[in-house]
């Protein structure tokens, strides 16, 4: 079959990071060609650099006008439409769905949420006036939801550990042994450089991974953005590259603990099995603090009471002294959390279920 997907950006990597990696699961497991139509075409060739040529060459990237710029001649429809994160599809695009002879299945692709009403309303129709038929589509952990992009699988840290890509060599000579990794990859406005020195009490040593341009927001919530950051000796910072995903796969499978934003991200520090803060895109009606407190309910589900406690603490941005007591019990959670998704997605997870919904 074929697929149009349509992605604008307003998380600049989450969105684009779950759009290719949506598009590279049809492709590459499921043998689908799929177009991408973004509206921020630097941010989606960023993600998908280093990736695989086979599997690049695989997926028509265009930008959001394409799909409109040849309004004139006759469409040839797609099999399936996906507006991601429901996002209104071009009007002249749309009508030359409506005079195409075979008309496609539209699908609103949510945003993941683990929250309990989208069992309700997953695959639910949506009808439209231009008589296309429309359904939601919500990806989320339930049984009976959409599932989670789980492709590809990350392998046990010890079996990749020696493997390191090309663009982070250079970083990864910086680290320390026998030093703990914390990667960090957060909106601004969080208390990033007050954690760090709290963190700096804990009587250990830290190698911090900051992802591209987190150095550059640290230094700019400093009192002092034009000096040099002031650090204990105890906590070293390491800026890296920008990567593609599976580069960024890789460095969450090898730290110890992730700090991740965005949607993408946050479903791959959990494949990683490492404990992890998720900043959630922050939302004016604040309705990131219900879906963040869905997702904790979930995830915490069968956690000991000490163990809620220092999880919530952490998503909240308590300091480190606050819940480290609880790091171990945490990272032996993050594995089992990591072994029961894997069983519960055995089916393929959101790429598989798509495509069985279509069929």
């Amino acid at each position: 079959m074929r697929w149009d997907i349509f992605c604008q950006i307003v998380d600049n990597y989450g969105d684009a990071g779950v759009c290719w990696r949506l598009a590279r699961s049809l492709t590459s497991l499921h043998g689908q060609d799929v177009r991408i139509f973004c509206d921020d075409l630097p941010t989606l060739n960023l993600l998908a650099s280093g990736v695989d040529p086979e599997i690049k060459r695989l997926i028509d990237v265009q930008p959001w006008e394409a799909s409109h710029n040849n309004s004139r001649h006759p469409v040839d429809p797609p099999d399936v439409v996906i507006e991601a994160f429901g996002c209104d599809l071009p009007e002249r695009y749309l009508a030359g769905l409506l005079i195409a002879p075979k008309k496609p299945i539209i699908l609103n692709l949510e945003y993941l949420s683990a929250e309990p009403w989208i069992v309700e309303f997953h695959q639910k129709a949506s009808p439209q006036a231009h008589g296309i038929p429309k359904y939601f589509f919500f990806p989320g952990f339930q049984e009976n939801v959409g599932g989670i992009l789980i492709d590809p699988i990350p392998k046990e840290p010890s079996l990749t550990k020696q493997l390191i890509p090309e663009n982070l060599r250079a970083s990864w000579k910086l680290l320390r042994p026998d030093t703990k990794r914390i990667s960090v990859f957060c909106y601004p406005g969080v208390p990033l450089l007050k954690w760090l020195e709290d963190l700096a009490t804990l009587d250990e040593n830290f190698d911090i991974v900051l992802t591209h341009g987190q150095r550059e927001q640290l230094q700019f919530s400093s009192a002092h953005p034009t000096q040099p950051l002031a650090l204990p000796e105890s906590i070293k910072l390491i800026s890296i590259p920008f990567v593609s995903q599976d580069e960024y796969d890789w460095v969450l499978s090898q730290c110890d603990f992730n700090i991740v934003r965005g949607e993408d991200s946050f479903v791959r520090a959990q494949l990683a099995g490492k404990p992890f803060i998720w900043h959630i895109y922050p939302q004016e009606d604040r309705a990131h603090e219900t879906k963040l407190a869905a997702f904790l309910d979930l995830y915490l589900e069968d956690a000991s009471q000490e163990l809620k406690h220092a999880v919530i603490a952490a998503m909240t941005w308590a300091m480190p002294s606050d819940w480290h007591q609880s790091i171990d019990e945490w990272d032996a959670h993050s594995k089992a959390w990591r072994a029961d998704l894997l069983e519960k997605q055995a089916d393929g997870g959101l790429a598989a279920r798509l495509m069985g919904f279509v069929a």
